[in-house]
């Protein structure tokens, strides 16, 4: 994911972090788009957009599943 990488570098200095879609989220933790569903019915932070479609903050998600939320088994290995 060195895209985010490289935009992350760009804009943390603006105190701004890039949004994923949820096809970039579930290529960082390798699941399913179903999964991606599930956690966000059971509490996934969302970033409001003006058009149709999710985004999501990285850091946001990490701090989400550090507070004891349980992933699908499809999440074996989280990247940090």
């Amino acid at each position: 994911m060195s895209n985010y990488t490289e935009r992350a570098a760009i804009l943390r200095p603006l105190g701004i972090s890039p949004l994923l879609t949820t096809y970039q989220l579930m290529a960082y933790y390798g699941v399913s788009d179903w999964t991606v569903n599930e956690w966000v019915k059971k509490g996934c932070p969302v970033e409001p957009t003006a058009f149709r479609g999710r985004r999501f903050e990285l850091d946001a998600v990490r701090a989400w599943m550090t507070t004891g939320v349980r992933v699908h088994p499809e999440a074996v290995e989280v990247r940090r």
